[in-house]
């Protein structure tokens, strides 16, 4: 049945595609397929395995410095060695290739794949470009909450389910000598910003991606305020600290750690347990009254390259890789979530967080980096990573950016 389902969708694909194949049966094509997770090769080899007979192979080629992939994929579009699929990034990177014609629509499988329950509606705004949709997600992550369990049960802690039990939680481990949480100054400077907004009010953090809302506007600089106490009441770490975060959260010198769920990786790879050694929960709303909890959601596109020499095998390549038969194997291989609600996700843990975002009493935002323009965005990492540094006053940051963001509107509204 998947290779009928397939052959289907291929002759649906044909209809709306300008690229090669010239007919054949999708699933005796191979693919060029370039990335930028040369250490993922392992991870498609068992997705050939998963695809063999019922969708194309793939001929991976891999890159381990993401500033050389780009020039290349940049690259290899002005010559006629374009690739059927590469993995890419959402917001203004791929806009900018769909501005120059450079990647294969895909409305049609997002329309189907919504349809099946196979992804949300607020998944595919991160692949939506001027109403149509740009590739399909290669792999999502969600922004959770993790605990070391030793410590929550030290201090006699519950997993907090609103803002003022988490409030709490992390007045407990301050008044006991125990800093509650992880923050870094670098990289990951801005993710408490986008998790204080985003739970306090969702259309302002959605605002700031498109100018309507203002980084000086009283939303914003409420979320500002609330993170200047937290940190002058002590709830986080010394942001210089250069140990791993997995480390501190193994060893306890923090009690949480706000981080992605490639984070469950990263633990396991010390030998962690998932949910004897460490747990991990949905971060509260601030907000106690939002009809939904927002979850932060990052993702990375796996994306056709329009006009390529196998563009419809490369499309139904696609629309197989949405489904749940490839999504749980993606989830075997990669031992983390998926995109797709009815992927079986071996971990309980990342089982449930996948469950409790993408029911109708979460909703999915697109995270910071990838919601902001490049140019705001260069402006923000300085002005957060000092203010996590400095713990100073949040409004001359807060100017900063915004005239950042000015500046851009002016030229791109």
């Amino acid at each position: 049945m998947a290779t009928a389902v397939l052959a289907s969708a291929a002759l649906a694909l044909t209809a709306c595609s300008g690229g090669g194949d010239g007919g054949g049966d999708p699933a005796e094509t191979t693919l060029s397929f370039f990335t930028d997770k040369a250490a993922w090769e392992s991870s498609f080899d068992d997705m050939n395995d998963a695809s063999d007979g019922v969708a194309p192979q793939l001929d991976f080629t891999g890159y381990s410095d993401p500033t050389a992939y780009d020039a290349f994929i940049k690259q290899s579009f002005r010559t006629n060695e374009r690739p059927d699929l590469f993995t890419w990034h959402t917001g203004d990177q791929l806009a900018e290739l769909v501005d120059q014609g450079l990647v294969a629509e895909t409305t049609d499988i997002w329309d189907e794949a919504i349809a099946d329950g196979y992804v949300t509606e607020e998944l595919a705004e991160n692949y939506t470009y001027e109403g149509a949709q740009y590739c399909v997600p290669m792999n999502v992550v969600y922004w959770v909450m993790y605990y070391n369990t030793q410590v929550f049960e030290d201090n006699g802690l519950d997993v907090p389910t609103t803002w003022e039990e988490f409030i709490d939680v992390a007045d407990t481990l301050v008044a006991n000598g125990v800093t509650p949480l992880h923050q870094m100054n670098i990289i990951f400077e801005f993710v408490w910003f986008q998790a204080i907004l985003a739970g306090l009010d969702p259309d302002a953090y959605d605002g700031l991606s498109d100018g309507s809302v203002s980084y000086t506007d009283p939303p914003v600089v409420e979320a500002m305020e609330i993170w200047h106490q937290m940190q002058s009441d002590g709830y986080f770490i010394d942001p210089g600290v250069e140990t791993d975060p997995q480390v501190l959260l193994q060893s306890g010198d923090v009690a949480m750690a706000y981080f992605g769920t490639f984070f469950t990786g990263q633990l396991n790879d010390l030998d962690m347990v998932s949910g004897e050694d460490y747990g991990s929960f949905l971060l509260p709303a601030v907000d106690g009254d939002l009809p939904q909890t927002p979850v932060i959601v990052e993702t990375g596109p796996l994306c056709v390259g329009a006009d390529s020499d196998n563009e419809e095998a490369a499309l139904a390549y696609s629309q197989w890789w949405m489904t749940t038969d490839a999504q749980s194997a993606w989830s075997e291989s990669r031992g983390d979530v998926s995109f797709n609600p009815e992927a079986t996700v071996t971990d309980e843990g990342l089982a449930e967080i996948t469950t409790q975002a993408t029911s109708d009493d979460s909703l999915q935002m697109r995270r910071y980096l990838e919601a902001t323009p490049n140019e705001i965005y260069t402006v923000a990492s300085e002005e957060f990573g000092a203010f996590v540094t400095n713990n100073d006053d949040p409004t001359g940051h807060l100017q900063a950016i915004q005239d950042a963001a000015d500046a851009y509107w002016a030229d791109n509204s």
